[in-house]
C-alpha cells in the first residue's frame, strides 16, 4: 500500500518517521527548508529521549510521486482548499482522501442520516473544492491526537500521544480503514476504527473551541486555564454551548462537560 502525507509538518512528519521506520511505502509533501533538510538528511524524530532518523521520499511536486492508495491530508484547514487541485497527480481510481484536520470536517454531513444529509460547509470549504474536487465517497475521517512540534527544519519533537482515530462517514468497518488501521498499528501509533466518529470529532473539538481561543488571549497555559475559575467558567460556558448545537446533530458525548476540563 503506498501512503502520502500531504503536509508533512509536525503532525505529518510524525507520522511519516514511524511508518518509514516500519517498512511503510510512504512519501511526504513538503516545502521550503524543512523539505529541503529532508531531502539532505532525512527526516529526524526525537521522542522520549530518543532520537531518531530515517531517509524519507520527500517532494514538492506531487506529479513525482504517483498514484497513492491513501492519502494522509495534515495541513491546516485553511491551507487544504488551495491545494486540491496540486494533489490531482496522487489520485487514482481507488484512492482514499484521510482527512486529518482539526475541526468540523467539510464532508461532516455526507451519509449523515437526517435532515442535513447531504449539507455542504461552504465555511470550511469554500467554493465546495473539497467536495467536488475529492468526492466525498473518498474520505476517511480521522481524529488526530498526538501533540507535536517542528524544532527545527527536518527534525520533528514528539510531546505526547500517538492516536489517531479512523471512521468511514456511513460508520461502517470497511475494508479501507481496516487496512489503514492496521498499517499504522504496525507503526507503533494506534488507530481504532471507530463506528461513530463524529462524536469522538466534538469531543476533541470541545477543546479546540474553548481553550484554543482563552489561551491566545490569556497566553496561559492548559493547567491554568482549567484551574482557575474565571478561566474554567468561560471554557465551561462554551464547551456547554457547543454540546447543544452538536447534540441536535445525534452527536452522544461519551463524557461530561466537567470531565473534559478535568482531562484537560
Amino acid at each position: 500500500m503506498k501512503v502520502c502525507i500531504f503536509g508533512a509538518g509536525a503532525i505529518g512528519g510524525y507520522m511519516g518517521v514511524k511508518l518509514a521506520k516500519a517498512g511503510a511505502d510512504v512519501s511526504l509533501v513538503a516545502r521550503g527548508p524543512h523539505l529541503a533538510a529532508m531531502q539532505e538528511k532525512g527526516l529526524t524524530l526525537i521522542e522520549e529521549g530518543e532520537t531518531t532518523t530515517v531517509p524519507v521520499t520527500a517532494s514538492d511536486d506531487p506529479a513525482a510521486l504517483g498514484v497513492q492508495d491513501y492519502v494522509i491530508v495534515t495541513l491546516k484547514a485553511h491551507s487544504v482548499p488551495p491545494v486540491v487541485s496540486k494533489m490531482a497527480p496522487l489520485i487514482g481510481q481507488d484512492t482514499t482522501i484521510v482527512s486529518g484536520v482539526n475541526g468540523v470536517p467539510w464532508w461532516y454531513f455526507h451519509k449523515l442520516e437526517g435532515a442535513h444529509e447531504g449539507t455542504r460547509l461552504d465555511s470550511v470549504d469554500p467554493g465546495n473544492v473539497q467536495w467536488d474536487g475529492f468526492g466525498p465517497d473518498r474520505v476517511l475521517g480521522c481524529v488526530v491526537y498526538p501533540a507535536a512540534e517542528v524544532i527545527e527544519p527536518g527534525v520533528i519533537k514528539h510531546i505526547e500521544g500517538n492516536r489517531f482515530s479512523l471512521g468511514e462517514p456511513d460508520g461502517s468497518k470497511s475494508d479501507r480503514a481496516q487496512a489503514l488501521s492496521k498499517i499504522l498499528a504496525n507503526a507503533g501509533l494506534k488507530a481504532p476504527v471507530r463506528p461513530k466518529l463524529r462524536d469522538e470529532i466534538w469531543v476533541k473539538l470541545w477543546g479546540n473551541l474553548s481553550f484554543n481561543p482563552i489561551s491566545a488571549l490569556t497566553h496561559a497555559t492548559l493547567d491554568v486555564l482549567c484551574t482557575d475559575e474565571g478561566t474554567r467558567a468561560v471554557a465551561r460556558n462554551m464547551m456547554v454551548e457547543a454540546q447543544e448545537i452538536a447534540e441536535r446533530l445525534g452527536v452522544k458525548f461519551p463524557i461530561d462537560v466537567d470531565r473534559r476540563i478535568a482531562g484537560g
